[in-house]
Protein backbone atom coordinates (compact mmCIF):
# COMPACT_ATOMS: atom_id res chain seq x y z
CA UNK A 1 0.00 0.00 0.00
CA UNK A 2 1.57 3.45 -1.20
CA UNK A 3 2.34 5.64 1.52
CA UNK A 4 -0.51 8.16 0.32
CA UNK A 5 -2.78 5.65 0.68
CA UNK A 6 -1.85 5.02 4.26
CA UNK A 7 -2.35 8.60 4.96
CA UNK A 8 -5.93 8.45 3.48
CA UNK A 9 -6.67 5.39 5.40
CA UNK A 10 -5.59 7.17 8.48
CA UNK A 11 -7.43 10.54 8.19
CA UNK A 12 -10.55 8.55 7.15
CA UNK A 13 -10.34 6.48 10.27
CA UNK A 14 -9.83 9.49 12.52
CA UNK A 15 -12.74 11.12 10.46
CA UNK A 16 -15.26 8.76 10.48
CA UNK A 17 -14.80 6.97 14.08
CA UNK A 18 -17.30 8.90 15.73
CA UNK A 19 -17.84 11.85 18.22
CA UNK A 20 -16.23 9.73 20.81
CA UNK A 21 -12.81 10.21 19.21
CA UNK A 22 -11.30 13.61 19.07
CA UNK A 23 -9.96 15.10 15.60
CA UNK A 24 -6.81 13.91 14.49
CA UNK A 25 -4.39 15.58 12.34
CA UNK A 26 -2.36 13.67 10.22
CA UNK A 27 1.24 14.78 9.21
CA UNK A 28 4.09 12.28 7.52
CA UNK A 29 7.71 12.45 7.75
CA UNK A 30 10.11 10.30 5.83
CA UNK A 31 8.80 7.09 6.43
CA UNK A 32 6.07 7.44 9.80
CA UNK A 33 2.80 8.89 9.65
CA UNK A 34 2.18 10.53 12.66
CA UNK A 35 -1.51 11.02 14.02
CA UNK A 36 -2.48 14.04 16.40
CA UNK A 37 -5.78 13.65 18.02
CA UNK A 38 -6.51 16.83 20.23
CA UNK A 39 -9.54 17.61 22.44
CA UNK A 40 -11.01 20.58 24.78
CA UNK A 41 -11.01 20.35 28.15
CA UNK A 42 -15.58 21.54 28.77
CA UNK A 43 -14.22 22.79 32.20
CA UNK A 44 -11.78 24.82 31.76
CA UNK A 45 -11.66 28.23 32.87
CA UNK A 46 -8.79 29.28 31.39
CA UNK A 47 -8.73 30.94 27.98
CA UNK A 48 -6.38 30.51 25.11
CA UNK A 49 -4.91 33.95 25.57
CA UNK A 50 -4.43 33.20 29.11
CA UNK A 51 -2.92 30.02 28.29
CA UNK A 52 -0.10 31.31 25.88
CA UNK A 53 0.53 33.91 28.03
CA UNK A 54 1.37 31.66 31.64
CA UNK A 55 3.24 29.16 28.72
CA UNK A 56 5.24 32.64 27.68
CA UNK A 57 6.13 33.45 30.99
CA UNK A 58 7.28 29.86 31.96
CA UNK A 59 9.49 29.44 29.77
CA UNK A 60 11.18 32.84 30.07
CA UNK A 61 11.44 31.65 33.88
CA UNK A 62 13.28 28.30 32.59
CA UNK A 63 16.04 30.61 31.09
CA UNK A 64 16.63 32.96 33.35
Amino acid sequence: MSSEKNIQKATETTTTAGAENPPALVKKIGRTTYIVRIHFSETSTETMSDKIKRMLKNEIRQMG
